[in-house]
């Protein structure tokens, strides 16, 4: 009888009960249009702020909407990072900027404009060993401006490259899983092979797809992974 009056209440104040208990994240479905270089997005959803191994590059780069991605690509990184946990769950993730809420253009980055694009900042240990955030402020341009060594080494940072490996590998099976394959990966040449020196090495070098010309920044300090979806043309964003 409670829940009765209490539907009655409801519905006298305009208000159903579908919409009370219907998630807070709109129910509309991400639609990409054009390419990573090109494009926008439609309904885009924002990562989530926060995991039991993994969080952003920056708070600031949280509020100000730019980390927004297609909702597939968030079901496949956060699935992945789930994955990641139960097999290395001591390790720290960060991952980096993904988009604008409505794509297109996205500086400083020339990609990124419609939804299917994330940049992952490399994990890393500290001299003892332990698995340590990224350092991100605004002097080393939130972790964009670190620059390793082609061993993956910076001061007393090194690239857990086992943890980049095991991540890589776990995205591509959520990639998979979710249908929306890893497209290419963008990393520095010298950093790629040492990953291929990994446990997930084979997996690697067989299955995911790094991009094989010189990026036009630096790519050491974080990969950018591209997931193949099928977007509607450019042209459609304006109907």
């Amino acid at each position: 009888m409670k829940n009765a009056a209490s539907i009655r209440l409801l519905a006298a104040l305009g208000i159903t009960v579908f919409s009370v208990f219907m998630p807070l994240e709109s129910a509309a479905a991400s639609i990409c249009f054009g390419t990573s270089a090109n494009g926008r997005v439609s309904d885009a959803v924002a990562l989530p702020a926060q995991g039991e191994n993994y969080g952003p590059y920056s708070s600031l780069g949280v509020t100000l909407g730019r980390t927004h991605v297609h909702q597939t690509v968030r079901d496949i990184v956060a699935d992945a990072y789930a994955a990641a946990y139960r097999s290395m769950p001591a390790t720290r993730f960060v991952y980096g900027e993904t988009g604008l809420s409505t794509g297109g253009p996205f500086k400083p980055h020339r990609t990124h404009q419609n939804g299917t694009s994330v940049d992952f900042m490399v994990p890393v240990l500290d001299s003892k060993g332990k698995s340590v955030a990224l350092p991100s402020n605004a002097l080393n341009k939130f972790g964009y401006a670190l620059e390793f060594d082609v061993n993956g080494k910076l001061d007393d940072l090194q690239i857990d490259f086992e943890a980049v490996a095991e991540h890589l590998y776990q995205l591509a099976e959520a990639a998979k899983r979710h249908g929306a394959p890893i497209d290419r990966v963008i990393f520095q040449k010298e950093l790629v092979a040492q990953l291929y020196r990994t446990r997930r090495g084979t997996y690697l070098r067989t299955k995911v797809a790094f991009m094989k010309a010189t990026p036009w920044i630096r790519h050491d300090e974080h990969y950018q992974v591209d997931f193949k979806m099928s977007c509607r043309p450019l042209r459609d964003s304006d109907k």
